[in-house]
């Protein structure tokens, strides 16, 4: 092994390391995230039954507390919604992040195998031909099947993010008309 090999080998050895701990401080960001998002949302929460409570207990007759409850259905189908807005926002920035990151070293493995096999070419005894031409054709191949699972890849997470819309906004829909019976009943 020449020492341009060995540095070579170290080089991609160190890039190797770099990206996995670039990967692993990226997931601990996005892990502060969701606790900090979690603690949060248990202050507020905790802080908001306090003033339920403290209103249920002052409430004159059943009326009132049928109008207090109703008023809070609504209010917990968008404090539950705006939660999970947060979560898939975190999660969708760290698989942004995380595919970047990816995607980058598919871009560089191609480039880094055809590097490869161009200096095994210039290296190659005479008659070696054949199978230099056969590594570049399985290389166009990994190459192009690579392409098309990137693109379906990144189609299934179109799909999915669009679901996730539809579902987060799927209880406000359903609530609201519960919610207003619930008003109109009361008036009654």
């Amino acid at each position: 092994m020449s020492s341009l090999d060995l540095e070579q080998t170290v080089a991609t050895q160190k890039a190797s390391l770099d990206r996995t701990f670039g990967l692993l401080n990226k997931a601990i960001a996005g892990f502060q995230k969701f606790v900090s998002l979690n603690r949060q949302e248990f202050k507020s929460t905790l802080a908001e039954n306090q003033e339920i409570a403290a209103k249920a207990l002052s409430v004159k007759d059943l009326q009132e507390l049928l109008a207090l409850q109703a008023s809070q259905v609504q209010l917990a189908v968008e404090k539950a919604q705006s939660y999970w807005r947060h979560v898939y926002e975190i999660t969708a920035i760290a698989q942004a992040e995380f595919t970047e990151t990816i995607e980058a070293q598919f871009n560089r493995y191609p480039r880094d195998v055809q590097a490869f096999i161009d200096n095994l070419a210039k290296n190659a005894p005479t008659g070696s031909e054949a199978v230099l031409s056969a590594s570049r054709s399985v290389m166009e191949t990994v190459s192009s099947a690579s392409e098309a699972a990137r693109k379906a890849a990144k189609l299934a997470v179109e799909t999915a993010e669009n679901n996730v819309s539809a579902a987060l906004d799927a209880p406000t829909r359903s609530a609201r008309p519960d919610v207003e019976q619930t008003e109109t009943d009361e008036k009654k």
